[in-house]
C-alpha cells in the first residue's frame, strides 16, 4: 500500500480518509499536544496513520475514540501510552466481542485482525470531558445515544470544526446495528445546535460536509423515528415501516426492529 498523508481542512485539523471501509481518521494540533480522533481498524493501518501523524508533527499525543466499533478503535495498540478518552459505555465494549465480531464480518481483514488486539480506553467520559492541547481547547461532547450508545462527539470551536464519528455519515446511509433510531435525531440536533453555517463536520465514513449536510441527515433520521414509532402504534411489520424509510430497505430494518424493541421496554 502506498504512503497515506492527512489532508489539513482547517486550521490545524488534519483529515485521513483511509481507503478500507472510508473511514476517517482526524488530527487536532495544539501547541503542547496534539490529538488523534479514531484509530481504524487494525494495527497496521494504525501505524499507516501514525507515520501520516508524525509528517506533521512530532508533538505528544492524546486519542479519543469517537465510539467503540473496531474501525474506530482498533489501532489504539499503536498508541500505548498516550491517554486514550472515551464515553464510559464505549471504553466497556472495546475487547474480545468486538474482536471476534469483526473478523467474521469482515473476512478480508481477518489476518490485520488476527495480529491487532483491541486496546481499552484508559480516560473515561460520562457527558463532557475538556482538553487543553496548549492555547487550544478541545471539548468531548455525549450528546445522547445514536449510532451507537456511546458516541462521542469532538469539537474544536477555534477551528469551528466538530468531528462526529457515526453520528454523520457521508459515503453511506447511517448504520443501525447497534443504534438508537428513536434519540439518535435529537442527538444530532445538538450537534447541529453547535454549528454555523461556515463549520467544517468530519464524518465518521467518507467527505468533510457543512451544516446543510447535516440538516438533512437530521430530517432523514427524524422521518424514521416518526415511521417506527407510528409503526408500532398500528401494529405494522418492520418490513412495511422500513420500505417507506429515507434510508435503503436494508438499512432501515434493523432500525425498525431495534425501535420497536425500545418502544416495547426491551433495550
Amino acid at each position: 500500500m502506498g504512503m497515506t498523508f492527512l489532508h489539513e481542512i482547517g486550521s490545524g485539523v488534519h483529515v485521513l480518509r483511509h481507503p478500507v471501509l472510508d473511514v476517517n481518521a482526524t488530527l487536532v494540533v495544539g501547541g503542547e499536544s496534539a490529538l488523534v480522533v479514531d484509530t481504524l481498524s487494525t494495527a497496521v493501518q494504525a501505524q499507516e496513520l501514525l507515520a501520516a501523524v508524525r509528517r506533521v508533527t512530532a508533538l505528544p499525543l492524546t486519542v479519543v475514540n469517537t465510539h467503540h466499533h473496531f474501525d474506530h478503535s482498533f489501532g489504539n495498540q499503536v498508541f500505548a501510552g498516550a491517554k486514550i478518552w472515551a464515553h464510559e459505555e464505549a471504553a466497556r465494549l472495546i475487547g474480545p466481542a468486538m474482536h471476534a465480531r469483526a473478523a467474521v464480518e469482515y473476512p478480508d481483514m481477518a489476518s490485520e485482525l488476527a495480529c491487532t488486539t483491541p486496546s481499552a480506553p484508559t480516560e473515561l467520559v460520562r457527558a463532557a470531558a475538556d482538553l487543553d492541547l496548549g492555547d487550544r481547547p478541545v471539548q468531548l461532547r455525549h450528546f445522547g445515544r445514536g449510532h451507537s450508545i456511546g458516541d462521542l462527539a469532538v469539537l474544536v470551536p477555534d477551528a469551528d470544526v466538530l468531528i462526529a464519528g457515526d453520528l454523520v455519515e457521508e459515503s453511506g446511509p447511517p448504520q443501525f446495528d447497534d443504534a438508537y433510531p428513536l434519540d439518535w435525531p435529537d442527538t444530532v440536533a445538538a450537534l447541529l445546535a453547535r454549528l454555523t453555517p461556515d463549520s467544517r463536520v468530519v464524518p465518521g465514513h467518507g467527505a468533510v460536509v457543512g451544516l446543510p449536510f447535516v440538516t438533512a441527515q437530521h430530517e432523514h433520521l427524524a422521518a424514521l423515528a416518526w415511521l417506527i414509532r407510528e409503526g408500532d402504534a398500528d401494529g405494522a411489520p418492520p418490513e412495511r415501516v422500513a420500505a417507506k424509510s429515507p434510508f435503503p430497505q436494508d438499512v432501515s430494518l434493523p432500525a425498525v426492529q431495534r425501535g420497536y424493541l425500545q418502544l416495547n421496554a426491551l433495550t
